[in-house]
């Protein structure tokens, strides 16, 4: 069958459904998680337990790459996870290849493709950090506005993290990011080359999964990332940046009590989980798994209707 990208928001069970996939397929996974790639954090993002053989992760004794392999210390992108799943693919022909995570842009930038652009520099970075720290959001996205008009009308003022990259696009190239971009971004997957699920969880049933996973890691999350506090690493290292990360390290330097700090955890995943179903929206040719109540989750029935997708033709 042609790949099957199992895709949705944070908590809504990809892992389990990618596992049960691939032990009926005799297939591997290829994680699109952009957190799950770093060693040493396994808790708080939901990394799957595993073991290496081989130079392969095993999980349950299937292959599940891209998953515990970058040092807490590097960062990874959409253009990396591209590049290794192709090899993936390529190093593996004839087997069923099963995709699950929430990184939305990895899981588009491997089926659909995305722009050559020039990566990030610390002085551009830095100079940006500074004039938001100047001007404010609001003055980072009059600079924008200035010199990528068509940019800033397409970009919210609040979100910073867009409109720092558009800007620092004009910095690096002197041309405005509006006129380096091809539309890919706007484009679909051929269905013909892969079979997209989205997992479709009601809003409240989602936002209860969240609540007691984030209870559930919450000590061992803190337990990481005591530990690389104490062997020296600093708290802005990229690995710490992932979500929760940040909240453990004020509650174990004493800014913020364990509640604080799980009621922040739970509330920023919910969050994120609006920011993915919003991407994931993007995609109607996906088979939408509608998932109202934990009975709804059935293992079986749900392998059913993804293998029977799957093996459609066009």
């Amino acid at each position: 069958m042609k790949p099957i990208v199992l895709c949705g928001p944070t908590a809504s069970g990809k892992t389990e459904l990618a596992l049960e996939l691939a032990r009926r397929t005799n297939g591997l996974i290829i994680s699109a998680d952009s957190r799950q790639v770093y060693t040493r954090l396994t808790a708080g993002t939901a990394k799957p337990q595993g073991s290496w053989r081989e130079q392969i992760y095993f999980v349950e004794d299937i292959p599940y790459y891209l998953v515990d392999f970058l040092p807490v210390t590097e960062t990874f992108n959409a253009g990396a996870f591209r590049q290794y799943a192709h090899e993936i693919a390529v190093k593996n022909p004839g087997r069923q290849l099963i995709f699950a995570g929430g990184t939305g842009m990895y899981l588009h930038a491997f089926f659909v493709g995305m722009d050559e652009l020039p990566p990030s520099t610390p002085q551009t970075r830095a100079r940006l950090s500074a004039l938001l720290a100047q001007s404010g959001k609001e003055g980072l996205h009059a600079e924008l506005a200035a010199k990528d008009p068509a940019s800033a009308a397409a970009i919210p003022a609040g979100n910073v993290q867009r409109t720092m990259r558009a800007l620092e696009l004009y910095l690096l190239t002197g041309k405005p990011a509006s006129t380096l971009k091809s539309g890919r971004f706007f484009k679909q997957p051929d269905p013909s080359q892969s079979a997209w699920v989205y997992l479709d969880w009601d809003k409240d049933a989602l936002n209860q999964r969240i609540e007691q996973r984030t209870r559930a890691i919450f000590d061992p999350m803190c337990a990481e990332t005591n530990l690389l506090l104490k062997e020296g690493f600093c708290a802005d290292i990229p690995a710490l940046k992932s979500l929760g990360y940040p909240q453990a390290v004020q509650y174990l330097s004493g800014h913020i009590s364990a509640r604080q700090a799980v009621e922040q955890i739970a509330l920023l995943t919910r969050q994120y989980a609006k920011r993915q179903r919003t991407w994931f929206n993007r995609y109607p040719q996906a088979l939408r798994l509608e998932l109202k109540q934990p009975a709804d989750w059935n293992l079986a029935q749900l392998v059913s209707k993804i293998l029977k997708f799957a093996s459609e033709k066009l």
